[in-house]
């Protein structure tokens, strides 16, 4: 037992010699010892925060562009050591300070829009790891921890995905992993299944550190450790104990048509009919080099999202030119255009499959806007103080229906832009009967920021996750091919007017993933959930019999 300190040996606490020896409350002069303390804790963690956001910075170059995958893991092994044996509270404020730099670092394609924006948002979305450091602190008390962190990695996704407005799934540990050990695990469970992989093993790597920190000369403590670090390895390359379903059941001749811009930045666009007379010229070319048999014939055209800047329905120019192309190239078109929605005060963004004999036919309206860049919620209030969302005059009315249609003889599934990102749209897309995705994205907006690149991730995940090849067409780049298995088997460069001839491959059967659905995210989700609840009740019976000796 420590010496009991004496008059002559005991440091007060600051503050501590004013207080009055009655017992009763501090007057508040007394108040900014408090402070002083709590800035006194904070100047003794700076290092632990300094270290969380030095991992937080890692995360993201573990995304695209930059493709370091590996050290996906290692953030997620580092958090955990940081959070390690925590308060709930200390780790709250690691998990904040973890992801705050990593958001920033990796939206900054928003600074764009503008550095208050990048800013904000990365706060929001940051706040999703408050509770996710908690988290990690309370269940370090429990055994096997590292399986009960990585349930809570999906819980925190499953939350930040939906929530607000929909939800902004961008930052998935799983959209880090399209070309890693872990993606064939998209077929078992989806993306939520790739972060429970990546998390697992990096709670586990974390263990082993831990463990072999805490050896020093000690056997048990060594195997311990050697243990964790050869679990770690297992869970890193059980995916390719996962069969990827690749084999075709057919295929179609598609000719992608990236028209290009004026400009990138937010006025991309352009004087009026630029766009589309791009994508109208193109798709003439293409006709030219067909009859000449430069380029095979298509069976189907795509054009991006936009591609038409102008409501063809509203402008008989825009009507005629797009008609010209079409019946030009004698294939349908899958135009993509703003046309004016239910109301005056509502837009659509459609996909629209134009006939070279019967003109516009069926079409789909993309489901899930997207919150102050398709439509600005609590307008009244918010343009009254954000003076910039007035450049926003009317909401983007959103779709009812999948995007599913018969184009070019086969049934494939329309999904415009960061729709992709969105698990429930791309799965219920696949269930309705579509044999391949086709993904219409406009990213001129955001060009040479590293957006368009992580775009492409999300293709290569969803193909690996439905067994579906996808082929997307942006009017300034990135349109690419991905087969079934996640390659990327043709890509266009950024800001070039292209086409790209492909063989777009066709599969009917589903996977794993398809079948069951979200039902693996919710379950690690819950689990992660109930052993925080384990840890807290686990902690208070402890005070409790700690009081009764």
């Amino acid at each position: 037992m420590p010496p009991r300190p004496d008059t002559a040996t005991a440091r007060p606490v600051d503050g501590a010699l004013d207080a009055p020896e009655t017992g009763t409350r501090p007057e508040p002069e007394h108040r900014p010892g408090r402070l002083r303390r709590l800035a006194g804790a904070a100047r003794a963690d700076w290092r632990r925060t300094a270290l969380a956001a030095a991992s937080g910075l890692a995360l993201t170059a573990a995304f695209p562009p930059y493709d370091l995958w590996p050290l996906s893991v290692a953030a997620v092994a580092a958090l955990a050591l940081l959070t390690h044996g925590r308060t709930a509270r200390q780790a709250a404020w690691t998990g904040f300070a973890f992801a705050f730099p990593f958001l920033v670092w990796l939206l900054q394609w928003l600074h764009v829009v503008g550095w208050d924006a990048v800013i904000g948002l990365s706060v929001i979305e940051a706040a999703f790891f408050v509770p996710l450091g908690a988290g990690l602190a309370l269940t370090s008390r429990l055994r096997c921890w590292p399986l009960w962190g990585a349930c809570l990695w999906v819980a925190e996704e499953l939350v930040r995905d939906r929530v607000p407005f929909g939800g902004f799934p961008w930052g998935r540990l799983a959209f880090a992993n399209a070309g890693s050990p872990f993606t064939p695990l998209a077929a078992l469970g989806g993306a939520p299944l790739i972060t429970f992989g990546v998390a697992l093993c990096g709670g586990l790597l974390a263990a082993a550190v831990l463990a072999g920190w805490h050896s020093r000369g000690r056997g048990g403590r060594a195997v311990t450790a050697l243990g964790a670090a050869v679990l770690a390895l297992a869970v890193g390359v059980c995916g390719y104990a996962v069969p990827v379903p690749t084999n075709a059941d057919g295929q179609l001749k598609v000719a992608v048509v990236q028209g290009n811009v004026a400009q990138p930045g937010m006025h991309f666009l352009g004087r009026p009919m630029m766009i589309l007379n791009n994508h109208v010229n193109a798709t003439l070319q293409l006709a030219r080099d067909v009859r000449a048999g430069r380029a095979p014939k298509p069976d189907l055209v795509i054009w991006p999202e936009n591609s038409s800047d102008l409501d063809p329905f509203s402008y008989p120019q825009a009507y005629g030119a797009i008609t010209q192309a079409v019946r030009t190239i004698g294939v349908p078109v899958l135009v993509g255009a703003l046309v004016d929605g239910p109301d005056a005060d509502h837009v659509q963004n459609e996909g629209i499959l134009w006939d070279p004999a019967t003109g516009p036919g069926a079409s789909y309206t993309k489901q899930h806007p997207v919150p102050f860049g398709e439509y600005v919620p609590f307008r009244k209030e918010l343009t009254k103080v954000i003076h910039r969302l007035d450049e926003i005059p009317r909401d983007f009315y959103p779709g009812r229906h999948t995007g599913v249609m018969t184009m070019g003889g086969a049934r494939l599934g329309d999904v415009i832009c960061f729709e992709v990102a969105y698990d429930g749209i791309v799965r219920d897309t696949v269930n309705a009967g579509a044999r391949a995705l086709v993904v219409q994205t406009n990213n001129a907006t955001y060009g040479r920021t590293g957006q368009p690149e992580q775009q492409l991730a999300m293709y290569r995940l969803r193909a690996v996750e439905h067994g579906r090849a996808v082929v997307a067409a942006a009017t300034s780049g990135i349109s690419a091919l991905v087969e079934p298995d996640g390659t990327v088997k043709q890509q266009s460069k950024e800001f070039t007017r292209e086409v790209l001839n492909v063989n777009l491959p066709l599969r009917d059967g589903t996977t794993v993933a398809d079948r069951i659905g979200a039902v693996p995210e919710w379950t690690l989700a819950m689990v992660g959930v109930l052993s925080c609840a384990a840890a807290i009740w686990l902690g208070r019976r402890g005070r409790t019999e700690d009081k009764g000796k």
